[in-house]
Parts: C-alpha cells; sequence; structure tokens
C-alpha cells in the first residue's frame, strides 16, 4: 500500500496559474470498460500535461489534490482510476473498506496489462483533448511501476516519471526492468533511500538495464527517505519532497 485514504501530498509553494476546470468524469476504453478519472486543467497550460498514475488504492483524494497542484503549475493533469472492469466507474462511491488488502486484492489481482494499456491510451486521448498533446506519465508506488511502462513508443510520452515504482518481477509478472529494452522516452525516478519495499539492487538492476537498452533516464535517491516520502505528514522528509517536486517541474519543463 502506499497513500493512506487521508493523505496529501506536501505543500510546495503557491501555484501561478488558477484552475479553469478541477472535476470528475468518466472515460471509456476501446473494449468499452468505463472507468473513473479527474481532470484538472489551468485558465493557461504553460507546458505538457500530466497523466497522474495513483497507487494501488486507485484513484482517491490524495491524487485529485496532486492533479490540482500540477494543473495550478500550468499543466493539465489527469488521474485514473484502474478498476472499472471490477469495482465500477465511480470510485467516490466505494466505501474506504475498499482501499483495505483484503478487499483491494481481488480487484489488483484481476488487472493485466492489455486492460490498463487500454485505459492509459484512453486517458491520453482525453487529456490530449484538454490541452497540449506532448504528455508526461508521473506515476507513484504501483502507478510509479505503471509509469515506467508507459516510456514505450506505443504510448507516444514526452517522458515518464515514477515515485518509488517496484522495478522488478512481480507475481511472476515482468517489472520495467525486464521490459526496458522496449522504453525510449525519458525517465525520471524518484527513490527512499530507506524504503523498505524496494531493494538498492534493485534500482540498480533498473538503471543498469536502461543504460543497456540507451534509453535516457535520470536516477534520485533521498538517503534516510522510506518509501512513500512525498506526502504532507512525512515532516521529517519535507526536502527530498520539495527537490523532487522542483526536479519534476524542471523536467516538465525543459525543451521536447
Amino acid at each position: 500500500m502506499c497513500c493512506d485514504p487521508d493523505a496529501a501530498p506536501p505543500a510546495l509553494g503557491p501555484a501561478p496559474w488558477p484552475l479553469a476546470e478541477a472535476a470528475p468524469l468518466t472515460l471509456t476504453s476501446a473494449d468499452g470498460t468505463r472507468f473513473g478519472a479527474f481532470l484538472a486543467r489551468p485558465e493557461t497550460a504553460t507546458g505538457p500535461g500530466v497523466l497522474v498514475l495513483p497507487d494501488n488504492r486507485g484513484l482517491s483524494p490524495f491524487y485529485r489534490r496532486t492533479a490540482a497542484r500540477l494543473a495550478g503549475h500550468g499543466h493539465p493533469a489527469l488521474v485514473l482510476d484502474y478498476y472499472g472492469r471490477t469495482a465500477g466507474a465511480a470510485p467516490e462511491k466505494r466505501p474506504a473498506e475498499f482501499g483495505e488488502m483484503p478487499n483491494l486484492l481481488p480487484h489488483l489481482l484481476a488487472l493485466t496489462p492489455g486492460g490498463l494499456d487500454a485505459d492509459i491510451t484512453a486517458a491520453l486521448e482525453r487529456l490530449r483533448a484538454a490541452g497540449p498533446a506532448e504528455v508526461v506519465a508521473l506515476g507513484f508506488c504501483f502507478g510509479g511501476r505503471q509509469a515506467f511502462r508507459t516510456a514505450a513508443p506505443r504510448f507516444g510520452l514526452a517522458g515518464a516519471v515514477g515515485y518509488y515504482g517496484y522495478p522488478d518481477t512481480l507475481n511472476g509478472a515482468p517489472g520495467p526492468t525486464q521490459l526496458a529494452g522496449g522504453l525510449t522516452a525519458p525517465v525520471l525516478a524518484f527513490w527512499g533511500g530507506a524504503d523498505e519495499h524496494i531493494p538498492a539492487a534493485a534500482v540498480e538492476a533498473f538503471d543498469a538495464a536502461l543504460t543497456a537498452a540507451g534509453c535516457p533516464h535520470e536516477f534520485v535517491s533521498y538517503p534516510g527517505a522510506p518509501h512513500n516520502f512525498f506526502e504532507l505528514a512525512a515532516v521529517e522528509h519535507a526536502d527530498a519532497a520539495r527537490d523532487s517536486w522542483q526536479r519534476l517541474l524542471g523536467f516538465l519543463s525543459r525543451p521536447a
């Protein structure tokens, strides 16, 4: 698990742009699946759109707030929910208990790469319709793992950013390390140096695989920071959160 249901992203300074829109919506995949999403748009877009891929709980208030903060810095941002196929298209109507692992696990295990790719593709189409055609993926935990996958050419992204996304094989499924040979978009990855869920050896293997594949990438590790350091409650790691936020905004503002 990653963010608690009542978690909030860190306070990272005033946003220069007012929002034109911040509202839930329902999208439809190519296979007809309806799933929940949330779109935040600034009055003036000054950079690429951001597809926000949440942790394994799916669309939650944390990611709505994160999308709104990105929009406040000039980046249209859309968050998608993963569970339209098994839990319906209205994540806001699910009980709080849905996010507890015993309840979530059957839905999580039902996810497939094909279904995830179809939903990501539908979300990208909607986001591009809302603003700049250039889009960067940003994911956290489970979503970070998925964000690394979107560096593949079929998604047409300008880059992929992942916070503490597990890169290795998981439950027999290949991870970004194993898929690195097919990744081409620039990758920015943030890691907690004290993350008990992601061994340093796994990060090093992913780094080596991307290097061997010729995929441009930058890894930033924060000594002493745990998994999920990008959260308001993690006050002792506020410097890591602030630094990563500035690096993220720099990544979004770099020339295409």
